[in-house]
């Protein structure tokens, strides 16, 4: 009955873990690039320590002895230097490997904003999983509108997965990731555009007059020459679908066309409801991810009558025109700055190789410092910066041994 219980309890946990939306998998690889980047902060940190020459006298017997001999003295003296390495070594060893382990923790963002709407949570959901050639770490990757703090979108997308091992890191995006950012930015309202006057592309304005021309003219016709204006408004959140053949996103918005008469109120031509394919390519750079969008597939019809949506027709091209040029450019360059993904300060990516899956994307890529680790310490705030190994000795050193480290 007790096995029953425990089976029962496990099972329950399991339906309601979270999935992750971000997975990184650190490579044997990239741990030994961090090892010997490590041991390079070591030899600096040593290089500063100094231990005084021994000299004295024991009978008839003189010494003076410098450091680079002292395992040839007797053993009342190798005790004695065994306790000067560990009131002076060990403790800056301690020290210094507290300080890589701390200075990598403490770069990698947890919870942050990508700009001022939407933020992100890289919240940790387990403990990093250890074997002996990688180290897998899950994420919440969800994004979030900064105005609704605690807004959470249910993630029911396909759990990335990581096989590889051949480079030195590999992250793993779900559709959920993308999904989240889109929703997000649907619910803090940056999903729309409006284009009034001689923002709109003239030939656009030139072929709207003329297709609408009857319905100015039936209106008034004084508004002949008035503005124009074009505004395009997301109906709902944007969703992305990931296969092995590429990655896509499924947009549908309303294309509203109005004239804009000088002191008086607009006046809505007709309503336009677009349905647009756009592909996504995906890259790391500078340790952030970025997206470049082309618009693929494009329609437009009326959700008024079909004999509007037949001569809406000839709009077709020259909005997917106006849209390539004039709308895509704009998202393209603020998907272009990208958002970070956890991992530490001083660490950029070589060689990265993109593979789509069913549900998620993976990118492998091989590490660099850009950076030293020492250069990393020093460059960090004041108030996180460690103390001076020396000075914080009798504070953060482990208790000292009677042997050396």
């Amino acid at each position: 009955m007790a096995l029953f219980g425990a089976l029962f309890l496990a099972l329950l946990a399991g339906a309601h873990a979270e999935i992750p939306g971000c997975k990184i998998r650190i490579t044997s690889q990239a741990l030994e690039l961090v090892k010997q980047e490590g041991l390079r902060f070591l030899e600096q940190e040593l290089e500063t320590v100094t231990i005084p020459n021994l000299g004295g006298r024991e009978g008839h017997f003189y010494y003076n002895i410098s450091e680079k001999v002292y395992e040839f003295l007797s053993t009342l003296i190798i005790s004695g230097m065994r306790f000067l390495l560990n009131q002076q070594i060990c403790p800056v060893l301690y020290h210094a490997g507290m300080v890589l382990l701390n200075s990598f923790l403490a770069t990698v963002p947890v919870r942050s904003s990508v700009d001022n709407l939407v933020g992100i949570d890289y919240s940790l959901l387990k403990d990093p999983v250890v074997s002996t050639s990688s180290l897998d770490m899950d994420f919440r990757g969800a994004f979030f509108p900064l105005a609704q703090g605690n807004w959470s979108l249910p993630n029911r997308a396909v759990e990335p997965q990581l096989q590889e091992e051949e480079r030195m890191v590999y992250v793993a995006f779900s559709e959920f990731f993308f999904d989240s950012a889109m929703e997000s930015y649907f619910q803090a309202g940056a999903l729309q555009l409006s284009l009034v006057g001689d923002k709109v592309p003239k030939d656009l304005d030139m072929l709207l007059r003329a297709s609408f021309f009857g319905s100015i003219v039936l209106l008034t016709p004084a508004m002949i020459d008035s503005p124009l204006k074009l505004e395009l408004r997301v109906m709902a959140p944007p969703r992305c679908t990931i296969k092995p053949s590429g990655t896509t996103i499924s947009v549908t918005a309303s294309v509203t066309i109005a004239v804009v008469p000088p002191n008086k109120p607009e006046v809505q031509l007709s309503s336009i409801i677009m349905d647009a394919r756009l592909s996504a390519k995906m890259a790391l750079r500078e340790k952030a991810l970025r997206v470049h969008l082309d618009l693929r597939k494009f329609r437009i019809y009326s959700n008024q009558s079909a004999l509007e949506s037949l001569a809406l027709i000839p709009l077709q091209a020259p909005l997917k025109t106006m849209l390539q040029l004039g709308v895509m450019p704009l998202i393209n360059e603020r998907t272009r700055r990208g958002v970070q993904i956890p991992l530490p300060e001083g660490m950029d990516f070589l060689r990265e190789v993109v593979t789509n899956h069913a549900g998620f994307l993976t990118i492998g890529a091989d590490l660099h410092f850009v950076k030293g680790l020492r250069e990393m310490i020093e460059k960090r705030p004041e108030k996180n910066r460690p103390a001076d190994p020396v000075a914080s000795q009798a504070a953060s050193a482990p208790p000292p041994s009677t042997a050396a480290a």
